[in-house]
């Protein structure tokens, strides 16, 4: 781990949240919060005043959310380290935020003092850390992913799911996207064979289950 004091910046849009993380770090003086936020779009100013060696963000937060200000932070101050901080590990999202942030870690809000000390001592010294129950959620968003590859679903077929889940009929759908019902029928045919559903409930929650919809 980093030697010396190991500054944090924390930013949620609940200053219930910033007050608990802070009252879970108390006793533990290698750890100082320098900056506090509960507006996430203000971060990166402040950012520029006081040095910072983590980020923790909300993920969820109005005007600018934890995947928008960790791409604004990684552009302008790349060598903080970021850990977000939700209450439910979408493996889309994290996946996503890795990607275009590079975050070093992910952690539901309901975890506790050691589990919160542990992330931060892993980060502050150059290593990664995700809940289990994020990387369980990675892990089917990433199976989610190749089964949706192989399954080879085109964006018209997708588009079509989508309309088959509000109930509308091939000729509803055929207006809309400008088809004729042939066409539709066609479609609805491949859909059903390309993701081995036989029914309309069937292939909805297969959709639901994949993120089509």
């Amino acid at each position: 781990m980093k030697t010396g004091k190991i500054t944090l910046g924390i930013v949620d849009d609940h200053q219930i949240v910033i007050d608990g993380l802070k009252s879970l770090l108390q006793g533990h003086e290698q750890f100082r919060v320098v900056i506090e936020c509960t507006q996430p779009e203000l971060m990166p100013d402040l950012l520029e005043k006081k040095k910072v060696d983590i980020l923790l963000t909300d993920v969820m937060m109005p005007v600018m959310n934890g995947a928008e200000l960790s791409r604004a932070v990684r552009q302008r101050f790349p060598d903080i380290k970021i850990l977000a901080l939700s209450m439910s590990g979408q493996g889309d999202l994290v996946n996503q935020m890795i990607e275009d942030a590079d975050i070093s870690g992910y952690v539901l809000k309901n975890i506790g003092k050691q589990e919160l000390l542990r992330a931060l001592e892993k980060i502050a010294g150059g290593g990664i850390y995700f809940s289990e129950e994020v990387l369980r959620e990675m892990t089917k968003d990433s199976e989610r992913k190749k089964n949706n590859e192989e399954a080879n679903l085109t964006n018209r077929e997708i588009e079509i799911i989508g309309l088959i889940e509000k109930e509308l009929s091939n000729k509803q759908i055929a207006e809309q996207l400008f088809l004729s019902e042939r066409t539709v029928e066609t479609h609805r045919k491949n859909i059903f064979r390309k993701t081995q559903t036989s029914s309309v409930i069937g292939l909805v929650k297969y959709a639901y289950e994949h993120k089509l919809i």
